[in-house]
Formats: structure tokens, sequence, C-alpha cells
């Protein structure tokens, strides 16, 4: 196994997570704000799932989002 291709593409795979998951949060509380389901001083419960085929892994990070 090459250790530099794993970390390499390792911390793309989570740059690309992350990125994408902060955009669609975004938006969605933006939405939510705009249609008068939250009024902006909430704080919300977030969970991020990560599975990963051919190694069984599977695990939950638990959070929150604060809104102000």
């Amino acid at each position: 196994m090459d250790e530099e291709a794993l970390n390499r593409t390792v911390r793309k795979f989570l740059k690309t997570v992350g990125v994408t998951a902060q955009r669609e949060i975004e938006i969605a509380v933006r939405n939510a704000i705009t249609e008068g389901r939250l009024r902006g001083n909430e704080q919300l419960p977030a969970q991020a799932t990560i599975t990963v085929g051919g190694v069984n892994l599977d695990f939950r990070v638990d959070g929150k989002i604060e809104l102000e």
C-alpha cells in the first residue's frame, strides 16, 4: 500500500465532503429562515455518517450547528 496515496485520497474525499456539506447546510438553513421554519437563533442538532466499503467502516459524528 502507498501511504502517501492513501493520505492524499482520504484528504481529497474529506475536503469534498466538507465543502459540499457546508454548502448544502447553508442553503437549507437560509431556506428554512426564509420560509419561517427557523427564526435564526437556534442550535440545530447535526450528524454525519461516513461509510467506506471494503473495510466495513461505518461511523457517525454528532454535533450542533449554532445560528447565532
